[in-house]
């Protein structure tokens, strides 16, 4: 009967290790320990959303000064090529801005 139940520990025992095992590659997964880290320390929680912004908005910045140089030069090419109906076009565009310029 000793011997039976010593059985029944051990097989316990194992499922047991294999799910904490399962379990610990589940946290290391997940990152669990750093999320607990910025809950523990709201400061840096700030901190970090802080400087995520700035560099958010500094990407944005850099991307929409990038993508307004290529249209802007991809725009002039096309006006240099006199086309008809997309030069008049141009040509508003430009009159209308002349005229809102106030010097």
């Amino acid at each position: 009967m000793v011997q039976g139940g010593s059985k029944k520990y051990k097989w316990r025992q194992n499922q047991f290790l294999k799910q904490t095992f399962h379990l610990n590659r589940l946290l290391v997964k997940y990152n669990i320990e750093g999320i607990i880290d910025l809950l523990l320390r709201p400061g840096r929680l700030v901190y970090l959303n802080f400087l995520a912004g700035i560099a958010r908005g500094f990407g944005i910045a850099v991307g929409l000064t990038l993508v307004s140089a290529i249209f802007l030069a991809a725009l002039a090419k096309i006006a240099s090529l006199n086309l008809p109906i997309i030069s008049q076009f141009i040509a508003r565009i430009v009159q209308l801005v002349n005229e809102q310029l106030p010097y």
